[in-house]
């Protein structure tokens, strides 16, 4: 719909009326009243009209000059609230939250490539960064940000002093509220038992039209160790129970107010330690599963130390950040034949590199980075991140999101 077009159709003032939208256009609404409308009447019609008509133009303007402008988010009417999602990757979150802001002109959701980030984010209030890198030089630039966000839990990529400096706010979606914790702990499962049962020789077989090929071992009677008990842990755990296995788990802070609501941490695990027990917990697992946030501290810090630490013939799976885990030191586990298998949703470097040598092991599992992908748990944090851009534009408490600084 044109600007032209919405004026025309909407207030009447079209070729031919006058500048109460004409006697014609008086007895046409008259007819729906029951009786022809005053011009008093009409007049007070007419201005309520325009007032739809201004939204409209405002809107229209909005979708044609996204980058220009003033980008300040006064609560007056008039004014537009400008979102980036930084990035190509995980269409869904962008489509998602546009959807969601389908009924609100007044928000407007962008999506730009990488390399434009720095060129553009003046403009914008609210920046969801994916796996953009957020450094104090972009901060710098982000004169009229008020929130930096990301469409999940992991802020590694954003440097919270410079935006600290900056006054600008920085915040992520709790994972246990949104589905994200849930989806993510599924995928840990799928990865494990597509380890177990040797997925890629089952693939291998099916194309070679044979039978009751390859022999896969089961989760039943395993070890597990959850590396990192946040909400992702706890779910994992929750999910490895049924099958029969014993969980081992480490956390920085055992202590209740650190922990997910609700969960009940005897029932879902049968050894509790803190970082200094890690080695000696992946001696006793069959299987290790990284849950932990990506810091200065957990940077590498599934090492050569920490692999051989592990039992011959284990597995490892990480659904978290590809830079827990020590590149050089998971290939040769994995030649060695130490480790027995690889299972992993995320790398070292993004995005996957086909020809990575490791994904060239039978025994190693890959996804494009997927486990928080899901339905449930993308529409949920569209939901979130649309909220907060509402509240920042409405001036009211934000919901639903954890603020770092």
């Amino acid at each position: 719909m044109t600007d032209a077009w919405a004026r025309t159709s909407l207030v009447g003032r079209g070729k031919g009326t006058d500048r109460s939208g004409g006697r014609g256009w008086r007895r046409a609404q008259g007819a729906l009243h029951g009786r022809p409308l005053t011009r008093k009447e009409n007049l007070r019609r007419g201005e309520r009209m325009k007032s739809v008509v201004d939204e409209i133009s405002l809107y229209l303007a909005a979708g044609h000059y996204s980058k220009m402008g003033d980008s300040s988010v006064s609560t007056g009417h008039g004014a537009v609230t400008r979102v980036l999602f930084c990035g190509p990757y995980w269409p869904a979150a962008t489509n998602y939250t546009r959807e969601y802001l389908q009924d609100h002109p007044f928000i407007q959701v962008d999506e730009v490539g990488l390399e434009q980030v720095p060129d553009v984010i003046q403009n914008y209030n609210l920046c969801v960064v994916k796996n953009r890198r957020i450094d104090s030089d972009i901060i710098a630039k982000a004169t009229q940000m008020k929130i930096i966000m990301q469409y999940g839990v992991g802020l590694e990529g954003v440097d919270v002093n410079a935006a600290t400096e900056h006054r600008i706010k920085v915040a992520r979606i709790p994972g246990n509220t949104t589905g994200n914790a849930v989806s993510c702990a599924e995928m840990a499962i799928y990865l494990t038992l597509g380890i177990l049962r040797k997925q890629k020789e089952m693939d291998t077989a099916v194309n070679r039209r044979d039978l009751g090929l390859p022999v896969g071992e089961t989760l039943f009677g395993k070890t597990v160790l959850v590396l990192g008990f946040g909400a992702i842990g706890v779910e994992v755990a929750k999910r490895l129970r049924p099958f029969g296995v014993k969980v081992l788990a480490t956390k920085r802070n055992w202590t209740s107010d650190t922990l997910p609501c609700g969960a009940d941490v005897d029932e879902i695990v049968d050894k509790k330690g803190g970082p200094e027990d890690m080695y000696d917990f992946a001696g006793e697992a069959n299987i290790v599963i990284t849950c932990m946030a990506l810091n200065n501290e957990t940077a590498g810090i599934v090492d050569h130390k920490f692999l051989s630490s592990m039992k011959k013939g284990s597995y490892l799976i990480n659904i978290a950040r590809g830079r827990l885990l020590d590149y050089n030191a998971v290939f040769d586990h994995l030649k060695s034949g130490h480790l027995a298998g690889l299972g992993i949703d995320v790398a070292w470097m993004e995005p996957f590199d086909p020809e990575d040598p490791i994904l060239k092991f039978p025994n190693v599992i890959i996804t494009p980075h997927v486990a928080g992908v899901t339905e449930y748990s993308y529409r949920t944090m569209a939901k979130s991140v649309g909220d907060t851009a509402l509240q920042l534009h409405s001036g009211e408490p934000f919901t639903g999101i954890e603020f770092v600084n």
